[in-house]
């Protein structure tokens, strides 16, 4: 977490390009959906989760501890909310470490792929869905991707994807318990001018609901950035679903065929 950011004296522009200016020492800007956007904007749109292309960033709902598809993910917080919202972040690593001690049985079905909802956001010659393990081994890392949300809206929305065993849909539930397990996570408020950078092969992260201002101009507002660093761990081939290439500062992200790389500076 990186404080002080003086968002209060810049414009919106100015606040991104400063912002951009910073994510551009850690890595390359990844697109982060389907139109392309290279940055992001977190902000409740009022759309409906049940929409099969709606992502939670989109709503005020609350998100479960996930990863996003890129190496690092970072927040600029521009306006907070009214109440809650506040940012969770655990240890993906702790999280294999503690299974594997409790429950050992479920710990190993994590290493099964699992069909996750791409949310409508196809690339092309794709299925709607990827299939990726939770954990990865490889070369010498253990790499974690997760989004429980989107691999339950996959068994809701896509009959023709692999059922999940008993087993598998028990190890998620106790996986999710353990990310809100409060003595192995962390709480912390965005205010004003904080920029959060995340690892998502490490780190998962989540947000609580949360209660918007009435008055459109005060609602909150967080910029986003997905970055592939120039020096990054190796990924191991399964993840070319999900991030395309596996090239080192050159990978993650979302492309589809009618993507069109672009800054925008309003939610759409």
């Amino acid at each position: 977490m990186l404080r002080g950011l003086p968002v209060g004296r810049y414009t919106t522009e100015e606040a991104a390009v400063a912002y951009l200016g910073i994510g551009s020492h850690i890595g390359s800007f990844r697109s982060q959906n389907a139109k392309g956007h290279l940055l992001g904007h977190v902000r409740n749109l009022g759309l409906d989760i049940r929409t099969p292309t709606v992502r939670y960033y989109q709503t005020d709902r609350a998100l479960e501890y996930h990863t996003d598809s890129c190496d690092i993910v970072g927040l600029l917080c521009l306006k907070p909310s009214k109440s809650g919202g506040e940012s969770r972040i655990v240890s993906s690593v702790t999280l294999h470490d503690e299974m594997l001690r409790r429950r050992p049985d479920l710990w190993r079905a994590l290493f099964n792929a699992f069909p996750t909802d791409r949310r409508g956001e196809v690339p092309p010659g794709m299925l709607p869905w990827f299939e990726v393990p939770v954990f990865n081994w490889h070369a010498g890392h253990l790499t974690t991707i997760y989004s429980g949300q989107y691999i339950r809206s996959a068994q809701q929305n896509f009959p023709q994807a692999r059922r999940l065993t008993e087993v598998e849909r028990e190890a998620l539930d106790y996986f999710d318990a353990l990310t809100n397990d409060p003595t192995l996570n962390l709480s912390m408020e965005f205010l004003p001018g904080d920029i959060q950078l995340v690892h998502n092969h490490t780190v998962l992260h989540s947000r609580g609901d949360f209660e918007d201002w009435p008055e459109p101009e005060r609602r909150r507002h967080l910029l986003r950035l997905w970055l592939a660093p120039k020096e990054a761990r190796p990924l191991p081939p399964a993840f070319a679903q999900r991030y395309g290439s596996l090239t080192v500062g050159d990978r993650g992200g979302i492309v589809t065929r009618e993507t069109t790389l672009k800054f925008v500076l309003q939610p759409q």
